[in-house]
């Protein structure tokens, strides 16, 4: 793989070439104009400085002392004006990143006195977190003890209650990333839970303690195991990743080639299945390099005219963590050795299945996967919850989110692919969780995903007891998609509004690979084959020029929006169904 690390070592000089210049002489990071600084990207940039330094042992970058830079930013970060765990976590890295013994750390040997006592202060304070924040907590843990600020090492404690309460909030040991008051349902099982087990896996790599890693490290691998095997059968053939849920794009792409090569470099992945992982890095690291960075400048692109990404992900900082992970690849993949391309072509794989994220008397929430590489049909399907409190977004509704054929707008709230039935002031949506969720074989082999909602469940994720319930079924028959929505009301009620939208939009007329799956003239091909709503298709809306209708891949152009002309008295007793069909025109972007 040394041609491999050789090129991310090359891309991530010239993303920091680009980046080093916005670090003040105070150590805060200037923003790119038009956006706004977050208090943690001076946290990033030291451990983007860390990494560079540990893959080249190479102490200046194009006339820039990185010593000092990673001193100016350790310092900005340990001075921030509000408390920043996610900051400090990374600084603290970046900082162990140069040596873990104080007397040859030379970017120790920068910081003065007050940046000493404010680090061994910060370090020491700690909160209990439920959500990724813990993996922080563990990186902090790990350089407090490696630095020698404590002689106690609460690392392994730390680990084990992280894993504690993967356990606790998951019957399959998946990590929810909701936490605290923030979550309602709960079951927020998105990339943060890739995210986390790579960050914790850096840290321990920088632990001083070796003993403690080799410790530690097979008790990590049973539930970071989970999400290994996940990832090839999310990567498409085009090289999109994790598709679903929030912070994706670039992000979606990084983490889980992270995790793929700390696999292979750990030895975990099989001889046998070492060319699908390979295979897996290589469309997933294309999609990436095509995707997001300007070659013709060499820095990262998260967003402009035509696409977008969640606002407290800034320019600076997505760059700061590309150029901190292509460092890491690179020496994993030294590390890993062989041959960057599998040994022989690994054919396009049929994939058809549910995972279950957690299974309780209370509810149900998984993820359903399918792809046909005969048409080009590649979807996500999650069942989950979101993190947020009191922001809803269409990032984790439970409809089929593949880029470029079935989109979405980023942050954004809008009923894609979902029927919402508006109660007065309640919103309806039949996402977020499940109960009997199963697979089945159907008519004519199609494959059916079926789960039931015995209560029906509000836009914010609040469960309306009494007012109804809901069954859904989704079907999949090589290049067709079938779905349908069957309501019930407990006691006579009226229907204010009932909506269904479809979003049509396209891959990044720059960035994007050439493989891009997008729409062809025939778009979807809809059909709607069961309509008790009495519903009528309105007037094409154009949001071609409306940045809050952009997706992580491209633009929107178009939402299409099923929706009846009048309210509807719905009675108990009787079943109100909606059903359509979907045979989407999938092609190539640059056919």
């Amino acid at each position: 793989m040394e041609n491999f690390a050789d090129q991310c070592l090359d891309m991530a000089q010239s993303i920091l070439g680009h980046n080093l210049e916005s670090i003040t002489e105070q150590g805060a990071i200037a923003p790119v104009p038009g956006e706004e600084g977050r208090l943690d990207e001076p946290g990033h940039a030291a451990l983007a400085i860390g990494e560079y330094y540990r893959a080249t042992t190479e102490s200046t970058l194009g006339g820039y002392d990185l010593i000092d830079l990673a001193a100016r930013t350790v310092t900005a970060q340990a001075f921030a004006p509000e408390e920043m765990e996610n900051g400090l976590a990374y600084a603290a890295l970046g900082l162990l990143s140069f040596s873990p013994a104080k007397d040859r750390n030379p970017v120790w040997e920068r910081l003065m006195d007050p940046t000493r006592e404010q680090l061994d202060k910060l370090l020491l304070e700690r909160s209990d977190y439920e959500n990724h924040y813990q993996a922080f907590n563990i990186a902090k843990a790990v350089t407090r003890f490696s630095i020698g600020l404590s002689k106690k090492d609460e690392t392994g404690r730390l680990i084990d209650r992280f894993l504690e309460r993967i356990d606790t909030k998951s019957s399959t040991g998946y990590i929810d990333d909701a936490a605290g008051e923030e979550a309602r349902l709960g079951g927020a099982f998105d990339i943060y839970g890739v995210h986390s087990f790579v960050f914790i896996r850096q840290s321990l790599q920088l632990h001083a303690n070796l003993h403690l890693r080799e410790r530690k490290i097979p008790s990590l691998r049973s539930y970071s195991e989970k999400y290994l095997k996940l990832i090839p059968d999310l990567a498409r053939q085009d090289g999109v990743g994790w598709a679903y849920g929030r912070s994706l794009g670039a992000y979606g792409q990084m983490h889980c080639i992270s995790l793929v090569l700390q696999a292979l470099r750990d030895g975990w992945v099989p001889s046998d299945q070492r060319d699908l992982y390979v295979d897996t890095v290589r469309r997933l690291f294309m999609n990436f390099f095509v995707t997001y960075l300007d070659q013709e400048h060499g820095y990262l692109v998260i967003r402009d005219e035509e696409r977008n990404t969640v606002p407290y992900h800034t320019t600076r900082m997505a760059n700061f963590d590309a150029a901190r992970y292509l460092c890491q690849w690179s020496r994993l993949a030294r590390s890993i050795g062989g041959n960057a391309a599998p040994s022989s072509p690994v054919a396009p794989r049929k994939i058809a299945r549910y995972v279950s994220f957690d299974k309780s008397h209370r509810k149900e929430q998984g993820l359903f996967v399918y792809q046909d590489p005969d048409s080009g049909l590649a979807i996500q399907l999650p069942l989950v919850g979101s993190s947020k409190l009191g922001k809803s977004t269409s990032d984790y509704l439970a409809f089929p989110h593949s880029p470029g054929v079935f989109d979405w707008p980023v942050d954004q709230y809008l009923p894609i692919m979902q029927p919402e039935l508006t109660f007065g002031d309640k919103v309806i949506v039949p996402s977020f969780y499940g109960k009997n969720c199963t697979t089945s074989m159907g008519m004519r082999n199609a494959l059916n995903f079926k789960y039931d909602q015995p209560e029906l469940i509000t836009k914010d994720e609040e469960i309306v007891s009494g007012l109804g319930s809901c069954k859904v079924v989704w079907s999949f028959l090589k290049g067709k998609i079938s779905c349908e929505f069957c309501f019930s009301v407990k006691q006579q009620v009226t229907l204010d509004k009932m909506r269904y939208v479809l979003g049509i939009a396209s891959p990044h007329s720059r960035y994007r690979v050439a493989t891009s799956f997008t729409l062809g003239e025939g778009g979807h091909r809809t059909e709607v084959t069961k309509d008790d709503f009495q519903a009528e298709w309105k007037e094409l809306d154009v949001v071609t020029k409306d940045p809050k209708f952009r997706t992580y891949y491209g633009n929107m152009h178009y939402l299409q929006t099923l929706q009846p002309d009048r309210a509807l008295v719905m009675r108990p007793g009787t079943q109100y169904r909606l059903a359509l069909s979907f045979e989407p025109d999938i092609t190539f972007a640059d056919e």
